[in-house]
């Protein structure tokens, strides 16, 4: 057993962390404020390799591993606490590798190397507006004529709508519809490569619109409105009638990472808080001395620890299952780590910015002292992206217990 990083991944991090320091924790406020990732700063980030770190290099990725993806997510997120290119980041990680794992080469040549050099953006399209969770009732439905698909229906809290239709080259989504009846509930859905933008020229039958969120400002979050899409049938993923389990093997592989991306933002509060409680003096010491400050951030640290320790356990366990494929490991083994992943991470992210909050006082409620937009960004995780919470309880528990008790 051991929890040291190895050599390489060690100077990743390092090399990485110089990037960071000088193109992205200069600028992430403004990006914050002006709700925007500069294109520039994208097509750097692919440049550095950031994007698409687990797919293999003839698709235009690093052939590396998911560990490696949750360190860059994580370095991202300190360097950048408002969650907004981290978010960018893990999708453009999570979601092109469900393509390369059940798109056709078609499919695969087209969107991976754009993605890979921060020349495109794939992430999923699945929430409705009755709701995300029960993804089993999904009604927007894909209807068969000759070799394509039309597509009617609407997806709501889709992330990088802007950055795909608007920014750059090529954007689109993995979406979820209905081929199949609602009698047939999960058994009916198929996931579709929903090509939105290709070089400026948009899919007639789309509209798009945003949303104004409370937090995460910088990555775009929208509605995608579908009036007879056309979608080629080669742009089916995983078959017909597998939409369901290609989007749940999706969520798996995409929740270590955006556990990775919230303890990062954990980690940059806690600093912001321990830096306070030794420079604020209060009866003539500092309030580090009084246990009612110091003991918080103590607990709020070995959170934290804790919290990494099962993330890179989960990125870990996707890394034997997908990359060196050991032998009786399936995909399904991730579901536990990776929802266990989330629902602690987003957790203790929580407590970590409500901590800093309280040790600054009256300070922290300013919008100087930023602490605010690192709180309302991991908030989006907290509410539902990538998964209620009481949805990672539920996996949870439905792993600890069983299927056939946890209904």
């Amino acid at each position: 057993m051991d929890f040291s990083l190895g050599r390489e991944e060690e100077l990743f991090r390092e090399s990485l962390r110089d990037f960071l320091s000088k193109r992205l924790s200069p600028i992430w406020e403004s990006i914050d404020e002006e709700g925007k990732i500069p294109t520039e700063l994208i097509r750097d980030f692919g440049s550095q390799g950031l994007f698409g770190i687990p797919i293999p290099e003839e698709y235009g990725g690093q052939g590396a591993t998911f560990t490696m993806a949750a360190i860059a997510v994580e370095e991202i997120a300190y360097h950048d606490p408002s969650m907004a290119t981290a978010v960018l980041t893990l999708l453009n990680n999570a979601w092109p590798y469900v393509l390369y794992l059940h798109a056709n080469e078609e499919v695969k040549g087209e969107v991976l190397p754009k993605v890979a050099a921060g020349r495109g953006f794939f992430g999923i399209a699945s929430t409705e507006p009755q709701g995300g969770s029960d993804v089993a009732a999904f009604k927007t439905s894909a209807l068969r004529e000759g070799d394509k698909y039309k597509v009617y229906g609407e997806k709501i809290y889709v992330s990088g709508i802007r950055e795909a239709m608007e920014q750059l080259e090529l954007g689109g989504w993995l979406l979820i519809a209905r081929t199949g009846s609602m009698e047939e509930r999960h058994k009916g859905l198929s996931a579709l490569a929903l090509i939105g933008n290709s070089n400026g020229v948009h899919i007639e039958g789309l509209k798009y619109s945003s949303l104004n969120t409370i937090g995460r400002h910088g990555i775009s979050t929208g509605i995608l409105t579908l009036e007879g899409a056309e979608v080629p049938r080669s742009h089916l993923v995983g078959g017909e009638g597998k939409g369901f389990y290609v989007a749940m093997e999706g969520f798996n592989v995409a929740r270590p990472l955006v556990a990775a991306a919230n303890i990062g933002a954990a980690r940059w509060a806690l600093e912001q808080a321990v830096q306070w409680s030794r420079n604020r003096v209060l009866f003539e010491k500092p309030i580090a001395a009084f246990q009612g400050v110091s003991f918080p951030l103590a607990e709020v640290s070995v959170e934290i620890e804790a919290a990494s320790l099962l993330i890179y356990k989960a990125a870990w366990l996707a890394d034997r299952i997908y990359v060196k494929k050991e032998p009786g490991l399936k995909p399904i083994d991730l579901a536990y780590y990776a929802a266990a992943a989330k629902m602690k991470a987003v957790e203790t992210a929580f407590k970590a910015f409500e901590v800093a909050m309280k040790t600054l006082g009256g300070l922290s409620y300013i919008k100087e002292t930023k602490l605010y937009r690192g709180l309302l960004g991991m908030m989006s995780y907290m509410v539902g992206a990538e998964g209620a919470h009481n949805i990672m309880k539920y996996i949870v528990a439905r792993e600890l217990i069983g299927k056939e008790y946890v209904k």
